[in-house]
């Protein structure tokens, strides 16, 4: 038959081998259509607050964990995991800066997905979410520049004010040494409770505390600043964790994890940054979770 279909593309100028070309780019451009689609994130509410995000609350006061650079974004070790983590699940990262007391409440209400601040696993706490242990951290005690009153040790706190942040690990270690000055005989600290970090390093810096208490790699980045002298490290090593409401949501986590540390690029991170990795082999949940 004449004038038929193919004809008329014959009689347009374009040759078979042009039709079947383009047959194959379709072709082509349906099977990258078909992997595309099967690419698209595989977490979707209610695993996730919000559909292609991943929504993470973080305090940025804690550098270089965890900070607002000069442009007013959140930068950091944790902040660089917590984008990559997000990637690899095939969500955008979002973060939203808060006050760490409300991180907790704040994932029980579903304002956002993970807790990206190095929260500390307890057992309580492993009882409330599903916490995913990733690094190892300990706690320092930041004096003035020089050390003037020449502290080296937790006993020489006594009779001290020391400022931290409300509601943190870092608040129960330091109403623990309180503790253990009183049994030793010795004459407690003052608890100076701030809403950041932030604050109570301003407060040191003003000299309304004697002492400050911070994880051990703010307060070496502190040091190597010359803000602060670094008076007292590595009192009770502890593990850091990630924190999730939604257990297909912690679990996948868990996966990227493990494959973030197979590639190099968990290692890596922590290294450029002196940052202690966890010593088990394998990422996993801690704790039962919530009821």
């Amino acid at each position: 038959m004449k004038n038929n279909g193919f004809d008329r593309i014959l009689s347009a100028g374009i040759s078979r081998r042009s039709v079947l070309l383009g047959a194959a780019a379709t072709g082509a451009g349906l099977a990258l259509g078909s992997r595309a689609a099967f690419a698209q994130p595989a977490l979707a509410p209610p695993h996730i607050i919000k559909p292609g995000t991943l929504v993470m609350s973080t305090n940025p006061t804690l550098p270089p964990l965890q900070f607002v650079d000069d442009k007013g974004e959140v930068q950091g070790m944790r902040i660089e995991l917590g984008k990559e983590i997000a990637s690899k699940l095939g969500l955008t990262p979002e973060y939203i800066k808060v006050e760490f007391a409300a991180m907790v409440p704040g994932l029980a209400a579903g304002r956002w997905d993970m807790i990206n601040t190095g929260i500390f696993w307890t057992e309580e706490r492993s009882k409330l979410m599903y916490m995913v242990p990733y690094e190892r951290a300990a706690v320092s005690f930041l004096v003035p520049k020089g050390n003037p009153k020449n502290i080296t040790k937790w006993e020489e706190l006594a009779g001290l004010s020391v400022g931290v942040e409300l509601g943190g690990i870092e608040e129960r270690r330091t109403r623990e040494v309180d503790t253990m000055l009183k049994n030793a005989g010795l004459e407690g600290i003052t608890v100076r409770v701030f809403n950041n970090f932030s604050e109570a390093f301003q407060a040191l810096r003003a000299g309304q505390v004697d002492a400050a208490t911070s994880i051990d790699a703010t307060a070496k980045f502190l040091e190597d600043r010359d803000d602060f002298t670094r008076a007292i490290a590595g009192l009770f090593p502890q593990t850091a964790t990630f924190a999730f409401a939604d257990k297909t949501l912690a679990e996948s986590v868990v996966g990227v994890l493990n494959d973030l540390r197979a590639s190099g690029f968990y290692d890596e991170l922590f290294t450029r940054y002196g940052v202690l990795t966890i010593e088990e082999e394998k990422f996993a949940i801690s704790g039962p979770g919530p009821a």
